[in-house]
């Protein structure tokens, strides 16, 4: 990795930054400001956390994305006498699913925006603002800011985290101008308004983007963000272009619907490029390697390969033979091998699944029921999740591609592979507005009874 940027120059960067976050009121962000708020730090770590004695078996959640909501949710609807605590460090839900609508004006940010404690509230469990600390697993106890918390079974969904070495980046400081500059957008919500405000303030010139290998976060959403952000360009007028990156051999999914819409809408717009896995950055030089060719840009959005939430690692969860860190986990229960009281669910499972919100709302309320039958002494048989996924291609009136899909395991290979697959790769209005349908239901069943 070249070191371009010095300590002085990294400093008074995230100075001028920082200065510059504080936004004006109407702002994005102060938008998002509202949307998202730092925890509450307890005092004592090793308090137990203020919560009601305990009624039944305590399972407590860590990480209130698609899969905690909808895991919390459900296992209160199978078994009301469990007694269901869910963490988070964020005291309101962005969406990440359906952001790039957001992005490109086709929905509002309330749409995607929602109650953690009104979840709570209308399902009739717990929700805590908190980070989760240290964990003693014998003991079963989690450490959070709030406290301490002793479980029956403890389900980690915490999400994912972005692996920059992978690209060749080992400097923490480099890492975090990246991080600051060129977010990838699919961890947090302040990612998606700092793209969001790129694409509105692009005025011309060469527009980067990158797609990760390996089995990153939302399969088709670099693609669908390119058209989206096309789309912005080609109605505002703007001279210039996105150069998309793709460091694997072809278009990972809806290969097919995707060339059609980048040659037919957006020839003279976006430049796609297979097989151009990044190498290097050259931060100061606007310039990307990748293994056959350097790239210039005046801005971009790079998007690293991703690997399971840090959490896990600092736990002791993560299998240190898994390439991205995932948790070794019984394949069709989810428990850890050697832990049938510890879970791990969504985008930190190591099953080769898509990692996207509706397979991780359809395997949560699968888990959900393996820990009820944990308890209760039975068992059930496996359930494969559902994929569904929703690519807009154009805007005003949005229309998008669909994908619908099942798994099953395959005994040659020893590994799950897709399974009554329904690809639909000419984009309408109807399935445009079938997407956002789906979303709405999709928050309507993880945030209302």
């Amino acid at each position: 990795m070249s070191q371009k940027i010095n300590r002085r120059k990294f400093l008074q960067t995230s100075a001028a930054l920082a200065a510059a976050s504080v936004a004006a009121p109407g702002s994005h962000a102060s938008e998002m400001d509202q949307a998202i708020k730092a925890p509450a730090i307890g005092s004592n770590l090793s308090s137990p956390a203020s919560l009601p004695a305990k009624k039944g078996p305590r399972v407590v959640i860590v990480g209130a994305g698609w899969s905690g909501l909808t895991m919390a949710k459900y296992l209160k609807k199978f078994a009301s006498d469990f007694d269901v605590v869910l963490l988070d460090k964020r005291e309101q839900f962005v969406s990440c699913p359906i952001s790039n609508a957001w992005i490109a004006n086709q929905v509002n940010l309330e749409f995607l925006t929602h109650s953690y404690v009104d979840a709570a509230k209308n399902n009739g469990y717990i929700f805590i603002s908190a980070t989760a600390i240290d964990l003693d697993r014998a003991g079963k106890t989690l450490y959070t800011t709030e406290g301490a918390i002793a479980y029956d079974y403890l389900v980690m969904a915490p999400g994912i985290d972005y692996d920059y070495a992978r690209i060749g980046v080992e400097d923490p400081e480099v890492e975090q101008q990246l991080r600051m500059h060129y977010p990838a957008g699919f961890n947090s919500a302040s990612e998606v308004m700092a793209i969001k405000h790129k694409i509105e303030n692009f005025n011309g010139g060469t527009l980067l983007m990158t797609v990760p290998t390996g089995n990153y976060r939302c399969m088709a959403a670099p693609y669908e963000r390119a058209c989206m952000a096309a789309a912005m360009m080609k109605q505002r007028g703007v001279k210039g272009k996105i150069l998309l990156l793709d460091g694997n051999n072809d278009i990972r999914i809806k290969s097919e619907g995707f060339r059609r819409a980048f040659s037919e809408y957006y020839a003279d717009i976006i430049e796609y490029e297979s097989s151009a896995g990044i190498t290097d950055i050259l931060l100061e030089d606007h310039e990307i390697e990748t293994e056959f060719d350097n790239y210039q840009f005046d801005d971009a959005v790079i998007y690293p390969p991703i690997r399971a939430s840090r959490v896990l690692e600092n736990f002791g969860l993560a299998d240190p033979a898994s390439p991205q860190k995932e948790a070794a986990i019984d394949p069709y229960k989810y428990h850890l091998l050697d832990d049938e009281h510890v879970y791990v669910t969504g985008d930190s499972r190591s099953q080769p699944f898509s990692k996207s919100g509706n397979t991780a709302h359809s395997e949560a309320k699968y888990v959900a029921e393996v820990i009820v039958a944990h308890a209760r002494g039975e068992e059930i048989a496996w359930r494969s999740p559902q994929t569904m996924c929703f690519s807009g291609v154009k805007t005003d009136p949005l229309e998008s591609m669909s994908i619908i899909a099942f798994y099953k395991f395959n005994e040659h290979e020893k590994s799950f592979a897709f399974d009554r697959v329904h690809l639909m790769e000419k984009w309408s209005e109807r399935s445009g507005q079938a997407g956002l349908a789906w979303a709405e239901g999709m928050f309507r069943d993880m945030f209302y009874s």
